[in-house]
């Protein structure tokens, strides 16, 4: 009887992750669907305009990101100059929250999102102050893709996802970030990858044997802006990035 009901729950599990995926692209890009609505969920990118974004440490949006099908993208060249491609900010701030954004991006990407980003003149990159859920290829993203802490879906430079989920390049990917009383969760495809708790003593431990050991402002403020990173480029061509699907609700 147990192996009967456990099969009948694997198959339940089974049917449920195929039916997601076919609603999810069945619904409109950058859109929300009454029970979203519902729920809570508000678009952060409606798919035309930067409406409630800008540039980190500037009153608009760089050049090297603009609006292409529905998307947010970023074409930034070699030499781009740093204002051009700033990462973008939210206009708002946020505490506690659930977000979920649809990414793509072509071949040696190195990007990611992050949250609880302080602005200010005291700080001049939003990774100073913002931890970071990895975007990062499969193809040629060198070191980060071949490096344990900076793959795709980890928090960056302090804990490695199990497993990657990232799809090929050219592919959109899916994430999910979901912070609340300093407990934070990442999922990528529906598939959680990191659960951590900020600020307590663990965590300040994990913090000292990396990089951040050193950085006064790191993930040290509890509520700030949510951030798309304008990537540094790891290949010989434009980088390419795009975002669509930005939402959040507050918890």
């Amino acid at each position: 009887m147990i192996h009967r009901i456990s099969y009948r729950i694997a198959v339940a599990a089974l049917a449920a992750c195929l039916v997601c995926p076919l609603a999810q692209a069945r619904q409109k890009a950058n859109t929300l669907t009454p029970r979203q609505e519902q729920e809570g969920w508000k678009l952060l990118f409606s798919g035309k305009t930067f409406d409630g974004w800008h540039s980190y440490g500037e009153h608009g949006i760089g050049k090297d990101w603009s609006i292409h099908n529905g998307a947010i993208q970023l074409k930034k060249p070699p030499l781009a100059k740093p204002a051009d491609c700033a990462d973008l900010v939210t206009d708002a701030e946020y505490t506690n929250f659930d977000l979920k954004v649809d990414w793509k991006a072509r071949p040696c990407i190195d990007s990611g999102i992050m949250f609880d980003v302080h602005e200010s003149p005291e700080y001049g990159q939003t990774y100073e102050t913002g931890p970071e859920m990895q975007i990062a290829d499969l193809a040629c993203t060198v070191p980060d893709s071949r490096t344990l802490f900076e793959r795709a879906g980890d928090l960056f430079g302090l804990i490695s996802a199990p497993y990657e989920w990232v799809r090929p390049a050219g592919q959109w990917n899916h994430y999910e970030i979901i912070v609340e009383d300093g407990h934070v969760q990442f999922f990528m495809e529906g598939h959680k990858v990191v659960d951590t708790h900020l600020w307590t003593p663990e965590w300040k431990q994990l913090v000292s044997h990396s990089k951040f050991a050193h950085w006064p402002g790191f993930a040290a403020f509890h509520s700030g802006h949510i951030s798309l990173q304008g990537t540094e480029n790891k290949g010989k061509s434009q980088v390419k990035l795009w975002f669509r699907n930005v939402m959040i609700r507050k918890l």
